[in-house]
């Protein structure tokens, strides 16, 4: 069934709306994906402050363009569901791959993050990073290192100061 020239342009508007909102996307196939698993990875994306749409390609291509963004010609392929990503795209691209990995039947293909193009591999290799807070934790204890080092080596030095002088302290009361 054809679709009209007004219901294309809201469609298009739709999808532009969509991406101001949520300015990360990553796009995936979906081709032979159950409804009950679509849906799982529905929620899995709203939890992470997304949302998840079937999208038509051309008509999301025409948006992206509008948006002054291009993916390659390989993300149009087939069926095509996008996950639009807030603040948490990290949350976006692990509930995707993750379901994929469990349906097997979702596939990303790629990924436009903060006007960076992306491919479906990389996408991958993004959601096995572990989640932001324990990022955060990793670097404070990186940071944190060197400053410990600093504090054992003055310490220690003190220690050593301290025990010269009072073996020096000893050695003068024992001679006198």
């Amino acid at each position: 069934m054809a679709i009209s020239k007004q219901r294309k342009q809201e469609l298009v508007a739709a999808y532009r709306e969509l991406m101001e909102r949520h300015p990360s996307l990553i796009l995936a196939s979906f081709a032979g994906m159950s409804v009950k698993n679509l849906e799982h990875l529905r929620r899995r994306i709203r939890e992470s402050g997304g949302e998840l749409h079937v999208v038509q390609n051309r008509l999301m291509a025409l948006a992206l363009g509008e948006w002054a963004q291009r993916l390659p010609e390989a993300a149009w392929d087939g069926t095509t569901v996008v996950g639009f990503a807030g603040e948490d795209v990290l949350g976006v691209a692990k509930a995707m791959v993750e379901v994929g990995r469990q349906a097997d039947t979702l596939k990303v293909k790629a990924a436009l993050l903060d006007g960076v193009v992306y491919d479906g591999r990389q996408v991958e290799r993004l959601a096995d990073l572990p989640p932001q807070p324990v990022l955060r934790a990793q670097l404070l204890g990186v940071l944190q290192a060197p400053a410990g080092q600093i504090a054992r080596a003055l310490a220690g030095s003190v220690r050593q100061l301290m025990n010269v002088m009072k073996a020096y302290s000893e050695s003068q009361a024992a001679s006198g």
